[in-house]
C-alpha cells in the first residue's frame, strides 16, 4: 500500500466513525470558525468546507490549526489551483462534485486524499485506474439514491470502493444509506445551510447536530 492510499484509508476510517460530512458553504470566516467549534464541541468532528464561497481557503486554515482534532476538507474543488490552495490551507481532504482526471492525478501526486464526484459505472472505472478508492456518489438522491447505488455496487465490490453519497440527505434517509457496506459517510447541508448559519441560527443548528449525532450514535 502506497503512502497516498494509507492517508486515504486514515480519512476513510475517520469519516466512517462519525458518519456524517457536514458540507458547508460559509461566507465568513468567523462563521466558518463557529461552525467548526460547534461541531467539534458536540462531537461531530469531520467538516467540508466547500468553495462556493471567498471564505473557505481562510476558514480552512485556520480551522485546520484551532481544532486540529477535527478532520476538515474542502470540496467543490473543481480545479488545480483549488487543490493546491486546499493542499496549502492544510486541509485533511478534498472532494469534487464530478470526476475530473487531472485533478484525480494531481491530488495523488500531491497525497491529498481526494474523493472524486461520480455518478455512473463508466465514471467509477475511470476514476478507479487512476488511482481513486473512495468517491463521491453525487447527486445521491436525482440519481435513484439507495436503489441506484446497490445496482451499480456489485461489480465492482471486490474492487474495495467505497461511496459517500451525497445530495439530497437527511435525517430521513441516512440511515438506509449508511446500511450499504460501502457507504462509508454520507455528506449533506441540512446541518449547516448558508442560511442558517447567516443569519445566526446557532441554536437551531446545534439542535440538528445533536439529534444526528444521537441518530446515528
Amino acid at each position: 500500500m502506497s503512502y497516498y492510499d494509507d492517508r486515504v484509508e486514515i480519512v476513510a476510517a475517520t469519516l466512517k466513525r462519525y458518519k456524517i460530512v457536514p458540507v458547508l458553504a460559509i461566507e465568513k470566516v468567523e462563521d466558518g470558525l463557529k461552525m467548526c467549534e460547534l461541531l467539534n464541541r458536540c462531537g461531530l468532528k469531520v467538516a467540508e468546507i466547500t468553495f462556493r464561497t471567498a471564505a473557505a481557503v481562510e476558514i480552512i486554515r485556520q480551522a485546520s490549526k484551532k481544532f486540529p482534532e477535527m478532520v476538515i476538507g474542502a470540496g467543490t474543488v473543481l480545479n488545480p489551483t483549488d487543490l493546491h490552495l486546499a493542499l496549502n490551507a492544510g486541509a485533511s481532504f478534498a472532494v469534487a462534485p464530478g470526476f475530473n482526471p487531472t485533478i484525480v492525478k494531481d491530488a495523488i501526486k500531491n497525497r491529498l486524499p481526494f474523493f472524486p464526484g461520480v455518478s455512473c459505472p463508466t465514471h467509477i472505472e475511470q476514476a478507479y485506474e487512476l488511482g481513486a478508492r473512495v468517491m463521491k456518489f453525487f447527486p445521491a438522491r436525482p440519481l435513484g439514491g439507495v436503489k441506484m447505488l446497490k445496482a451499480i455496487i456489485p461489480p465492482y465490490r471486490h474492487l474495495g470502493v467505497r461511496f459517500i453519497p451525497t445530495g439530497g440527505i437527511t435525517t430521513d434517509n441516512i440511515k438506509n444509506y449508511l446500511e450499504i457496506p460501502e457507504v462509508i459517510a454520507a455528506g449533506g447541508t441540512w446541518l449547516g445551510t448558508s442560511a442558517d448559519i447567516r443569519d445566526g441560527e446557532w441554536d437551531k443548528i446545534e439542535q440538528l447536530v445533536r439529534e444526528a449525532v444521537a441518530l446515528l450514535a
